[in-house]
């Protein structure tokens, strides 16, 4: 009950569920998602936080910057059905599809120099 609890409590939050749709595409940075979502890097970190608690991604560790994806095949069963749950959910949802414009021009952009805007 604890698993499920956590993952929806996860869920419950529009910019967790965005993120998720964000990570549809392949793995993102912090600053990547700070550009997306136009919040505080703390709030960032902490929604991320949330999400790697419910097991619903994944993280990896480069030098000073964090980068997230969705949990792997490997993932906690409850969460891989979550995610694919959110997905058709979400493609049905004219929200999401301007996200999903959005992250297309953020991953286009040098993340290098994205990532140099939130450096301090």
């Amino acid at each position: 009950m604890r698993e499920f609890l956590t993952i929806a409590k996860a869920l419950a939050d529009e910019s967790r569920a965005r993120i998720l749709m964000f990570l549809h595409g392949g793995e993102l940075c912090v600053c990547e998602l700070i550009e997306l979502l136009g919040l505080a890097p703390s709030t960032v970190s902490k929604h991320m936080a949330i999400l790697h608690q419910a097991g619903l991604v994944d993280s990896r560790k480069e030098g000073r910057w964090v980068y997230y994806r969705l949990a792997g095949e490997g993932g906690a069963p409850c969460a891989l059905d979550a995610i694919r749950w959110l997905r058709r959910c979400a493609e049905r949802n004219p929200e999401f599809a301007g996200d999903k414009r959005r992250v297309a021009k953020v991953r286009r952009m040098s993340r290098s120099r994205l990532c140099e805007r939130y450096r301090t």
